[in-house]
């Protein structure tokens, strides 16, 4: 089996040699697809000692703030463009720059500004009233978690688990156990059921936010603050529930529960998440080891994927961005090679594992 450190160090290479850190897409926005690829490639640093890696994501952070710390361009309170701010954290322990504790609190202004539904739910995005996507406990919630944890915010992790259950509230299918992709509480949307408001596909990379974030939100709540346990129990059900529809070749499907209906495909993103959560539950010991097995598999088919192009490392069979849909619409959404959501997930899956390998 390759290394896992080894291959991150070469896509973490590949991308350093051709973008610049601020010209990471898109351009000047700070914006949850330069940090997730970022916030992996840090993990790489902390697991490697290579401080250029570090030096890129400072690097990156310091060209989409001002001289005083305020974001230069994000959408207000869309969760997508809170997600970075979770990179300040390494950034402000290892500079000790209390410049980067002013950038923290701009993101936090974000936070304080997001819209909510009826029931305390964070709207996806500003122009998605009373809508609930998965990706958003990702996009907002070890932000959250952190930020309370060290700046003595204990309503923002009590928050949190509000809104990690009350997700799963809403997203649930108690048939396969899996999460559907978004909820309108509003009813409206074309593709939600009129009745519950729940989208009708299970896609893929949607779910795999959900137990990465959890996971890191865990780190941060206190042991015995009410609701902890249920957010544990969230994450690990999840991960129970995705094992069975792994395919043949240890991946994951875009549409995760029908691999076997036509134009369904093989998505390394959500299976590099799944991997690096199952490490994570498992090293940490909310999942038996005999699951490492299914995390393994899943490494070993992204891997088996991966081609090259001279000394670059392409990451490819990656969805771009997307909405909420029918089967059809996940299945004929455009893939893309070295995108930032596929080299941080795998980044992510990458450092998981290492960690996972050097424990055992």
């Amino acid at each position: 089996m390759a290394h896992p450190l080894q291959l991150a160090r070469e896509a973490c290479e590949t991308m350093i040699r051709h973008f610049e850190a601020p010209m990471l897409k898109p351009v000047g926005h700070f914006h949850y697809h330069q940090g997730v690829f970022l916030s992996g490639m840090l993990k790489i640093w902390k697991l490697t000692g290579d401080d250029r890696y570090f030096d890129y994501a400072r690097a990156w952070i310091d060209s989409v703030f001002d001289a005083e710390g305020r974001i230069k361009n994000c959408t207000f309170s869309n969760l997508d463009d809170i997600q970075p701010g979770i990179l300040l954290f390494p950034i402000l322990d290892k500079t000790g720059d209390p410049y980067y504790r002013k950038c923290l609190d701009s993101v936090a202004e974000e936070v304080e500004a997001i819209r909510r539904n009826p029931e305390g739910g964070f709207w996806h995005a500003v122009n998605l009233t009373d809508q609930m996507w998965l990706d958003g406990l990702y996009m907002a919630g070890p932000f959250i978690a952190e930020y309370g944890a060290r700046f003595g915010r204990p309503e923002w992790l009590q928050d949190d688990i509000h809104q990690a259950l009350l997700m799963q509230k809403n997203t649930l299918d108690e048939k396969t156990g899996l999460l559907c992709h978004a909820w309108d509480g509003r009813r409206e949307m074309p593709w939600c059921d009129p009745d519950t408001g729940k989208s009708h596909e299970f896609w893929g990379r949607s779910m795999g936010w959900v137990p990465v974030a959890l996971l890191d939100e865990l780190r941060w709540i206190p042991e015995d603050m009410p609701g902890r346990q249920e957010v544990a129990d969230m994450a690990c059900s999840l991960l129970r529930h995705l094992i069975p529809f792994q395919g043949p070749d240890g991946r994951w499907f875009q549409v995760v529960n029908k691999g076997d209906q036509p134009g369904n495909w093989p998505e390394n993103s959500c299976t590099s998440l799944y991997v690096a959560a199952l490490c994570r539950a498992i090293r940490t010991g909310l999942l038996p080891a005999d699951l490492t097995e299914a995390a393994v598999r899943g490494f070993e088919g992204v891997a088996a994927s991966l081609e090259r192009d001279g000394d670059d490392l392409l990451i490819g069979q990656v969805c771009i961005g997307t909405g909420v849909g029918d089967y059809d619409f996940y299945c004929a959404r455009p893939c893309s090679v070295n995108d930032l959501h596929g080299v941080g997930a795998f980044l992510l899956m990458c450092a998981e594992l290492a960690e996972l390998q050097a424990e055992a």
